[in-house]
């Protein structure tokens, strides 16, 4: 329907033919219907007992998870406000790496009571104003009920690590990936300015099927996804003098054309000498070094391969320029874009490089580099979606360790934070006053509904277990205790070990916040008509005065 506007009695057009347009009270319950969809979703998913989706795409390729950025992702949703809901998920995925589901949950909660005010006439604005608050008040006391870490405590990482995978595929073996996950981070840690940095970029994860989830292991090094170019060339290099080159081992072709007159078998066999020339040159560069492994990022010629083997070097061509940069952080090799550069100095040391299979592919490791600050996890798994749903775990926990290496604070699972913070935001309401209390007290409300989910999803008793929680939490030393999802009932968190960065809980109740205070401003929605229904009709009008030309 397009706009149409009177004056004076006469209509004027606003908006193009075949605008749809939806405005006030009826656009604002339809984007919260859409939000509270899209929440309801991945609600199930969440938690140590929560369920895995499958989700199969266009071209008939099948994902099973239970990582809500991941679900999102692969849903390909249509309308643009589950389209912001998937930009919640993937906020909190890439500046947190964990907690997506909690986000995305939290949102739909936000907008579900927000529609309860609506209902009492209370204005969109006031309630965003009471979030607003609630949210500043509930980031205040994360910070203030946060536990310090030590951060050379590795037993508290590995339950941060262990806690993020608590709902994943591979749970059982939590302890085991927690190390890794552990290990792995902290041997790409570095200090700078007194702060510590983690780029989780830096932890390669190769993932092979084939072998059990127990045969995945931390490399102290790189593992590069190439074989050896030459069968003649050693297969397996102790002490390996390492050059990284990104430059071609091949006799350059001019820019422009140009055309060789070769008159006798005497020139040809110079001009093909002086190339074999050229390529055996480089390669006595190289040797000359002392370089026994070369990892090239462009081609290697034939010839080259060929002096290359008889001088004993062991040599991996078009390597991708990111695992380039991984070796020379791993090794401390210089990357080279001249063979002619080529120095001891520019050498990067290794202990065994080895050309190896796994699963019916050759592979090489560089392993026992001198301190890498590049470390490589090869993820095991019986069959493919086992070995994706791992990664996705590993992923989750090295997050939430470098999450806690950068800001040192955890606070307890299991719901016990939100909980809590429920319990102070009703307590704090009555301060604001006015109808921004009743938002406030909305907010707390959309809090509980996390330990409420991770009751629903355990098979217990949503009302018990919250009434069990707020009696526990109106005793203030008990202010750890949450959902007990294996016993059933309510336990200390603390004292169980299950503990979450604090940067997680405050990213998603930041993020969350602002999705519901956007989704609540919208009051009118004007869609353009499709472009394809214009098409359509042209094709349709053309037809139809093709078909009046042929009557006249």
């Amino acid at each position: 329907m397009a706009s149409v506007a009177q004056v004076g009695g006469v209509p004027v057009l606003i908006l193009k033919e075949g605008t749809s347009r939806q405005a006030g009270r009826e656009a604002l319950h339809l984007n919260i219907m859409i939000a509270k969809a899209i929440s309801e979703t991945i609600k199930t998913t969440l938690g140590p007992k929560g369920m895995d989706k499958m989700l199969i795409d266009t071209l008939g390729d099948i994902t099973i998870s239970n990582d809500g950025a991941t679900i999102l992702d692969e849903m390909d949703v249509q309308h643009p406000i589950a389209k912001l809901m998937v930009e919640v998920a993937k906020a909190q995925d890439k500046e947190v790496g964990d907690g997506t589901t909690t986000a995305v949950v939290l949102t739909g909660e936000l907008l579900k009571e927000a529609e309860k005010l609506l209902e009492k006439n209370i204005h969109p604005t006031v309630i965003v104003s009471g979030y607003k608050k609630a949210s500043e008040k509930a980031r205040e006391i994360l910070k203030s009920k946060a536990i310090k870490v030590d951060l050379k405590d590795m037993d508290t990482l590995k339950k941060v690590a262990a806690t993020s995978m608590r709902s994943k595929a591979i749970a059982t073996l939590r302890d085991y990936f927690a190390e890794i996950a552990v290990k792995a981070v902290t041997q790409v840690a570095e200090q700078v300015n007194g702060q510590i940095r983690v780029d989780v970029d830096n932890i390669q994860i190769i993932k092979k099927k084939g072998g059990a989830f127990l045969d995945t292991q931390l490399i102290y090094g790189v593992v590069v996804d190439k074989e050896v170019v030459h069968p003649a060339m050693p297969k397996r290099v102790v002490n390996a003098k390492i050059a990284l080159l990104d430059a071609p081992l091949e006799v350059e072709k001019t820019e422009i054309d140009a055309e060789i007159r070769i008159s006798s078998p005497e020139q040809m066999h110079q001009f093909l000498e002086e190339e074999e020339k050229i390529l055996r040159d480089m390669v006595e560069k190289i040797k000359e070094s002392g370089a026994n492994v070369v990892f090239c990022q462009k081609g290697i010629d034939d010839v080259a391969q060929y002096y290359l083997a008889k001088a004993g070097i062991m040599a991996v061509r078009r390597v991708k320029k990111s695992d380039m940069e991984k070796l020379a952080r791993a090794t401390g090799a210089k990357i080279l874009t001249r063979v002619e550069d080529i120095s001891p100095e520019a050498l990067g040391t290794a202990e065994l490089v080895e050309e190896r299979k796994v699963a019916d592919e050759k592979m090489v490791f560089v392993e026992g580099c001198p301190n890498p600050k590049s470390v490589t996890i090869l993820v095991r798994g019986g069959f493919e979606r086992a070995v994706d749903e791992a990664e996705r775990a590993i992923k989750d926990a090295l997050y939430a360790v470098a999450d806690v290496l950068r800001n040192p604070y955890i606070l307890p699972g299991g719901g016990a934070i939100e909980a809590e913070l429920a319990r102070e935001l009703r307590k704090y309401a009555p301060e604001v006053g006015g109808k921004e209390q009743l938002a406030i007290e909305a907010f707390a409300n959309a809090l509980e509904s996390i330990p409420r989910t991770l009751a629903e999803n355990a098979g217990l008793d949503p009302i018990d277990i919250i009434a069990d929680l707020r009696a526990a939490h109106e005793d203030s030393s008990k202010w750890g205790y949450g959902v007990d999802v294996v016993n059933g009932g309510v336990a200390d968190m603390i004292s169980l070990g299950v503990f979450e960065p604090l940067a997680v809980k405050d990213h998603a109740i930041k993020v969350a916040t602002e999705a519901a205070s956007m989704i609540l401003r919208i009051d009118d929605i004007i869609s353009a008509s499709k472009l394809e229904e214009k098409k359509g009709e042209k094709e349709k009008k053309g037809e139809e005065e093709e078909k009046s030309s042929e009557f006249d």
